[in-house]
């Protein structure tokens, strides 16, 4: 059976989504900057696609006719596709650091509250660590007044 028409359309629309959307869409080619800094786009990428068609019999044959005859059916059919591309983060690599910057204000704000928790535990361990050495420190000179 030959190949019908709308396997053509839909074949050559598929392909040309096909070039347009790759994994450099979705992560974009990296960008240095100036201090070594190296940016990294992320983007969301959508698409739709649809196809459809009909064949039409120009008057009314009987079954005896269509089954002896192998002449096509005029055809008519069209094929669509849409691609949306819109950035969401980017990933920026430097200093020995790696962030995530949201585009979305909303999540920008508790990707930096995520990224802030590391330090912030740094820091209240050094506090308890300078806390424990001074109440060591204050032990000691109560011990030393006792025994004067």
């Amino acid at each position: 059976m030959a190949n019908h028409p709308i396997e053509a359309l839909m074949k050559t629309t598929m392909e040309s989504l096909k070039d347009m959307i790759d994994v450099n869409t979705i992560v974009g080619n990296p960008v240095e900057a100036p201090d070594g800094t190296v940016i990294i786009p992320i983007s969301k990428v959508s698409f739709g696609f649809a196809s459809g068609g009909g064949e039409y019999k120009a008057k009314m044959k009987s079954e005896e006719d269509d089954a002896d005859t192998s002449e096509k059916l005029p055809f008519g059919g069209g094929t669509g596709a849409g691609v949306s591309v819109q950035p969401v983060a980017f990933m920026v690599v430097g200093n020995g650091e790696m962030k995530l910057l949201s585009v979305d204000q909303n999540a920008n704000m508790l990707d930096n509250i995520i990224n802030s928790i590391p330090k912030l535990l740094d820091k209240a361990q050094g506090m308890c660590n300078k806390n424990n050495k001074n109440q060591g420190k204050k032990n000691s000179e109560e011990k030393k007044t006792e025994e004067e």
